[in-house]
C-alpha cells in the first residue's frame, strides 16, 4: 500500500528526526470513528511496529453479526495511526492480517525510514481532533463540486470508491435508509443494545452521550440515528433539517474482512479531507446494517459493495465524543509478557 503524502513531491529527510513517540501516535488513533463510539479495538507496541488488534468484546451484535462494521472502525483506526506516525516524521508499511492464527489482529504497522510530512499530509493530521459526527441540520448551502472530487480522490487513495448521489438516486437512498431505519428500531434487541451505548454514568469513556445525539428531524426526511429513542420525544429539540442533502456512498471492490478493513481507512481519510475543508459528515449505516438493503445499494455488475452512506454538508461545530484512557486499549509488549 502507498505510504500517505504520496500525492505530492516526497520531502527529503530530516537532518535530525526526533525521535518517534508512538504512544502518541496511538492516542491520535483511538480518535477515529466508531459505531456507537464502540471504539473496538487494542494496540501492542514494540520497538518499531504497532499490532492493531479488533476487540470483539465491543461488537454490536444485532447491528453487526458478522462484524463488519467493527472491522470497518478498526480500519480507521489503523489509517488514523498511519497517518500519525508520518506526520511525526516517518513513512511506514503496513500489512493486514499477518498472522493467520490471529484473526484479531487486523493489521501491523511497521514504522519505516525518515522523511518530512508533506503539507498535505500535516494538514489531514491538524484534522483529527477536530473531525466529530454531526448529527446537526446543515445549511442549503451546496457542496461545491471541487470538494465532491477531492472526497472522491480521498477514498480512491486508499482503495474506496466514494460516489455522490444525483436527486433521483438520493431520495431513493434517503427511502432505503428510512426503511431500515423503521425495521431496525421495531426490534427488542435492537433498543436494547442502544441503551447499552447510550445509558450515561459518571466517568463513562465511551458510547453517545446525550450533548452528541442532536434534534430529531421534524419532517423526518433523514434518518439520523436516534439515539434518543429510549427518551420521551418532547424532551429532545426539534429542527428541520436540509431538504436536499448531500448523499454520498462508499463502496469497495468486494465484501472480504480485508475490504471492510479497506473501508474503514477509506471512510476515515474521507472525514479527515472533509473536516480539512471546513465540511461536516453524518455517517449514515442503517442502510448497510439490513442485508435486504444493502444489497439494493450495491452494483453487483461491477462488483461494487455498499460499505458506508455518508451525508455530507456545511454544519454547526460537533462537540467531542468520550475516548478510553490509553491504559485500557494497550496491551503490553509480547516480550514483557514471556
Amino acid at each position: 500500500m502507498n505510504d500517505i503524502g504520496t500525492q505530492q513531491a516526497q520531502q527529503p529527510a530530516r537532518p535530525d528526526p526526533a525521535p518517534l513517540d508512538l504512544t502518541a501516535c496511538v492516542r491520535s488513533a483511538t480518535a477515529a470513528p466508531s459505531l456507537h463510539n464502540s471504539q473496538p479495538w487494542r494496540f501492542r507496541i514494540s520497538a518499531d511496529s504497532v499490532d492493531v488488534y479488533a476487540d470483539p468484546r465491543r461488537r454490536l451484535d444485532v447491528l453487526d453479526p458478522a462484524g463488519r462494521e467493527l472491522l470497518i472502525s478498526v480500519g480507521a483506526a489503523v489509517f488514523t495511526l498511519r497517518l500519525a506516525i508520518r506526520g511525526a516524521g516517518h513513512l511506514s508499511d503496513l500489512e493486514l492480517f499477518p498472522v493467520e492464527e490471529e484473526p484479531d489482529l487486523v493489521a501491523r504497522v511497521r514504522v519505516g525510514k525518515p522523511m518530512a510530512p508533506t503539507p498535505a499530509a500535516e494538514a489531514l493530521v491538524a484534522a483529527i481532533p477536530h473531525r466529530h459526527t454531526n448529527r446537526w441540520p446543515f445549511a442549503r448551502s451546496v457542496v461545491p463540486a471541487d470538494a465532491v472530487e477531492r472526497l472522491a480522490d480521498a477514498a480512491r487513495r486508499e482503495g474506496g470508491t466514494l460516489t455522490v448521489a444525483n436527486a433521483v438516486s438520493r431520495n431513493a437512498i434517503l427511502s432505503l435508509s428510512q426503511e431500515a431505519d423503521r425495521a431496525l428500531r421495531s426490534k427488542g434487541r435492537y433498543r436494547a443494545e442502544l441503551a447499552r451505548w447510550t445509558s450515561p454514568h459518571a466517568g463513562r469513556r465511551d458510547g453517545v452521550p446525550a450533548t452528541a445525539i442532536g434534534p430529531w428531524d421534524a419532517l423526518e426526511i433523514l434518518p439520523i440515528r436516534d439515539f434518543g429513542l429510549l427518551q420521551p420525544r418532547f424532551d429532545r429539540a426539534v429542527a428541520q433539517f436540509e431538504p436536499y442533502p448531500t448523499i454520498m456512498v462508499l463502496a469497495t471492490d468486494g465484501d472480504t474482512p480485508r475490504h471492510w478493513v479497506n473501508a474503514g481507512q477509506a471512510l476515515q481519510r474521507v472525514l479527515l479531507t472533509a473536516t480539512w475543508l471546513n465540511l461536516a459528515t453524518t455517517p449514515i449505516s442503517q442502510p448497510v446494517e439490513i442485508p435486504g438493503v444493502r444489497r439494493l445499494l450495491t452494483a453487483s455488475g461491477s462488483g461494487k459493495w455498499a460499505q458506508m452512506v455518508l451525508r455530507v454538508g456545511y454544519g454547526r461545530p460537533a462537540v467531542t465524543t468520550p475516548r478510553r484512557p490509553l491504559a485500557e486499549v494497550l496491551l503490553p509488549d509480547s516480550s514483557e509478557e514471556s
